[in-house]
This record gives C-alpha cells, sequence and structure tokens, in this order.
C-alpha cells in the first residue's frame, strides 16, 4: 500500500488531505499521514465568538469568483452554509489627509470605468484626473515583468499609486507596489494592456459583457459560522489516526524509490511527500538533500501581520460611516493599514446592537509591530481609530491574533523564479510543494494548490490508474 506524508496542516494541507482521503474511501489502496506542528489544524482560518459577535483571526471570506473554496464547501456539506458579502452596502474608504474620502462609484480595483464620478471625486488632483482621461489611449504593450506601482504609474500617474494602489496591496498582501510583480500580482491587468492598452478600454469592454448576462454575484463569499466551520468540517472528513498534531517535522531525506521523514522523535519511510508549508520552511527541510531548490525557495520573501478586532456598543454601530470599511495610505503616518467594518460586510456576524471592526497591521514595512505587547498594539489602533473616526468609546471586548510569516510577497520575477522551482521539483520523484508562497494567496488559490498536490502524488506513486479503473 502506498503511503503519503503531508507536512503541514493549513488550508492547503488539509485541501490535499482530503484529496487522498475522498480516494482511499472510493477504494484506492492508498495512506496518508499529516503532520502539523502546532496543537490545531487550519493555519490561519480561526474563528472566534465573543459577545455574539462572529470574529475571523484570518481571512474572513474569499473572492467568490475563484471556484475551488465553494466548490470545496459543497462537497463537505456546508453548500448551504455558504454567504455572499453584503454589497448594497460595499462603500470603501481612502484615508486623505486625515479624512476619509470614498472610492468613487466606477473604480473598478483602481480602473476608471465612468468618467463623471472621477471628476467630481476629490480623492484625485486635476493632473491625474487627467492622466486618466489620456489612459484611454494608451496603446497595446507587453513589457517585461514590473512592479505593480511603475505599471499602474504607466497608466494612471505616481498619485494613483500612493493613494490606491499601494494601500490596497497593502491590505490584501501585506506588501509593497513598488516591489509586488504586476505579472503575479495582477495578471489579469497584464492581459488588458496586451490587448487593449488602455485599461479602462478593456474594463469598459468587460462590464458591458457582464451587464448582458446574468445578475452579479457578490464579491465575497464566506460561511455563516465562520471560515473555521471550513477547517473543521474538513477535519471531521479526515481518518484522526492519520493527524499528527503538535508533531513537527526535523527532516526529510529522499531515497531511490521514496522519503524518509523523521518527526517526534520518529522516523518512516513514505513513497511521496507534500510539503504544505511556507517555503522558507520548505526549503529548511530540503536545504541538506536538495540545496538548489532550497535556495530558490527561500528566495520567496514573507510578511508578517497583526489582526485586532474590537466591538462595540449599538451607538458606535450608528456614528460609524456606511460602508465595509477604510484603507490607509503609507503617507498619512499610520501603522493602521486598513479596517473593515465588520457588521456591514456581512450579515450574521454582529447582533444589531454590536458593532465589530477588525484592524490590519504589519506588512513587509512594519515587521517590528510584532515585537509589540498586546496592550501597547492595542492603545495603537484605538488612538488611530480616534484620529480617523473619532471614536473614543471603550470597546466591549478587544481580540489581536499575531500571524508570523504567513503572507508570500510575490515580488518582481516571482513567476521566473517558479518556473525555476518547478523544474527542480519535477527532478525529485515523489514531491509536491503547496501553499500560498507560488501561484495565489487566497484561500481558493491555497484549495486549489493542495488538491493539485495530492494528484501529482498520486500519479508519481502510480496510483492514477488504479482511480482510472474504479471511476
Amino acid at each position: 500500500m502506498k503511503g503519503i506524508a503531508i507536512v503541514g496542516g493549513g488550508i492547503s494541507g488539509l485541501s490535499a488531505a482530503f484529496a487522498l482521503e475522498e480516494q482511499r474511501r472510493a477504494g484506492v489502496p492508498l495512506q496518508y499521514v499529516l503532520f502539523e506542528s502546532a496543537p490545531r489544524l487550519g493555519g490561519v482560518l480561526v474563528t472566534d465568538r465573543v459577545d455574539g459577535c462572529l470574529v475571523e483571526g484570518g481571512a474572513d471570506s474569499f473572492l467568490t469568483e475563484k471556484p475551488w473554496a465553494a466548490d470545496l464547501c459543497r462537497q463537505i456539506g456546508l453548500g448551504d452554509q455558504l454567504i455572499g458579502s453584503n454589497d448594497a452596502a460595499r462603500k470603501t474608504y481612502i484615508l486623505l489627509k486625515g479624512k476619509l474620502v470614498a472610492i468613487p462609484d466606477g473604480l473598478m480595483f483602481m480602473v476608471p470605468t465612468r468618467s463623471l464620478h472621477i471628476l467630481f471625486s476629490p480623492l484625485f488632483s486635476f493632473s491625474t484626473k487627467l492622466r486618466i482621461a489620456r489612459e484611454w489611449f494608451q496603446p497595446r504593450n507587453s513589457p517585461a515583468d514590473e512592479s505593480v506601482a511603475s505599471f499602474v504609474e504607466r497608466h494612471y500617474g505616481a498619485e494613483m499609486v500612493d493613494r490606491l494602489a499601494d494601500p490596497l496591496l497593502a491590505g490584501i498582501y501585506g506588501g509593497d507596489a513598488s516591489s509586488l510583480s504586476v505579472r503575479a500580482v495582477l495578471p489579469r491587468f497584464v492581459e488588458m494592456e496586451r490587448t487593449h492598452g488602455s485599461l479602462r478600454r478593456a474594463m469598459v469592454a468587460g462590464c458591458e459583457k457582464i451587464r448582458q448576462s446574468s445578475p452579479a454575484p457578490p464579491l465575497f463569499t464566506s460561511l455563516k459560522n465562520g471560515m473555521q466551520e471550513m477547517v473543521d468540517a474538513i477535519v471531521a472528513r479526515l481518518d484522526p489516526s492519520a493527524l499528527c498534531l503538535n508533531t513537527a517535522v526535523q527532516d526529510i531525506q529522499s531515497e531511490a524509490d521514496g522519503w524518509n521523514v523523521s518527526a517526534g522523535g520518529q522516523s518512516a519511510f513514505y513513497d511521496a511527500v507534500i510539503l504544505a508549508l511556507p517555503a522558507g520552511a520548505a526549503a529548511k527541510l530540503l536545504r541538506t538533500s536538495h540545496s538548489e531548490l532550497a535556495s530558490e525557495l527561500r528566495g520567496i520573501p514573507y510578511s508578517s501581520s497583526v489582526t485586532v478586532a474590537l466591538g462595540y456598543e449599538r451607538k458606535v454601530r450608528q456614528s460609524l460611516p456606511p460602508g465595509f470599511g477604510f484603507l490607509v495610505p503609507r503617507c498619512e503616518g499610520k501603522r493602521v493599514l486598513a479596517a473593515t467594518f465588520v457588521h456591514n460586510k456581512f450579515r450574521h456576524r454582529a447582533p444589531e446592537d454590536r458593532a465589530l471592526i477588525r484592524c490590519f497591521l504589519g506588512g513587509s514595512r512594519d515587521e517590528s509591530i510584532l515585537q509589540l505587547p498586546d496592550d501597547e498594539i492595542l492603545r495603537i489602533v484605538r488612538e488611530e481609530l480616534r484620529q480617523t473616526l473619532g471614536l473614543v468609546a471603550e470597546p466591549l471586548f478587544t481580540r489581536i491574533f499575531r500571524w508570523k510569516g504567513a503572507m508570500a510577497q510575490y515580488n518582481v520575477g516571482h513567476l521566473e523564479r517558479l518556473e525555476r522551482v518547478e523544474r527542480l521539483r519535477q527532478q525529485i520523484p515523489g514531491l509536491a510543494l503547496t501553499g500560498n508562497g507560488y501561484r495565489g494567496i487566497g484561500v481558493p488559490d491555497c484549495i486549489r494548490s493542495g488538491e493539485e498536490a495530492a494528484e501529482q502524488m498520486l500519479a508519481k506513486v502510480g496510483l492514477s490508474a488504479v482511480i482510472a479503473r474504479l471511476l
């Protein structure tokens, strides 16, 4: 019987384990073991309940347009628990010179589609508005990889980078627009420039097609009882004897026909290994046996973050601006990168008499925030909420979550690095890499990555033919 070791119990590793478990239940002769160094599974997907509020420690949702997370939820019996974001209330603000300015309607992830809304918005200067108008005539282009900042500045100018692109990417990636690769982070924009030249012309054409089709789905999807519900449902489907918690893998060594895995003071042989770890952690396990691959993996940087949730009474809820929350440009000199008004973004997250705010700190420019004690982090957050929202009320509760090295940074040259990584990996029989360090940081991307890793290893150990016969 073939054996596969999975190292790492975040959503990528769990997705790989679930894919293998489904094949095992279908009669495929295999065994798997999942090693997780922490006392719980799920990684950054953590849901807490406090004072009637549902508090997410990590990701609170996933992009609806990426189907892999919703598909998995349906597979594990959570289809009726999927909920969409409250897009009727979707409005986002940018902190500009100490005041919140709404991102104008018709601005689709920094691409303007409605001229009048942009023209009358105080978010941009007159010169930037002229740049936006001229962008309509941008010629087609297929440049080499460049930073998001460089790409956006070519189209709309530096102000668009400072006031919109950089805070958006800081909120999503915890990264820096001047470092992140446009080909890795915004591949759709690169394709739009190649086919249309003008991003606005391409987006307008796309919007016309959407208007002619069915009503648009919600932008974000989550689970009624929180994202950890997905983790719990997956774990409930796995073989309990295959789950090794509090068990760090110290070493893996490839042999002629498999892998020797050392964990928890013991060693065992497996036909294949799936490393569902941050790239740097995978590199440590591969450093002695496959140094060249380890070197490439070490080149993928990660950033850390802190999430702070604060619950308030009804008066605060009534005093907050409508919408999903706000983003903070670096030039504002704040440590809070973004804040979400959770009670507006999703129903079922807070009672009607409660306000729930999540603030995000850290990122590639503020790793030091993780070194501060909880009371200092909370002081910073409350002071900046006072400056931004005039919020002086005492919170009813607070929760702080620290995520060290949790978010991969797809810097310029990332896709070329991945080509080298894949070429080297293919030379090593029975090894798969999965996680947010490669081709997508969101929950759906990690799920897809884990499923693909499982498929690769089933093929490597010669079980794909067995699966085909069973099907």
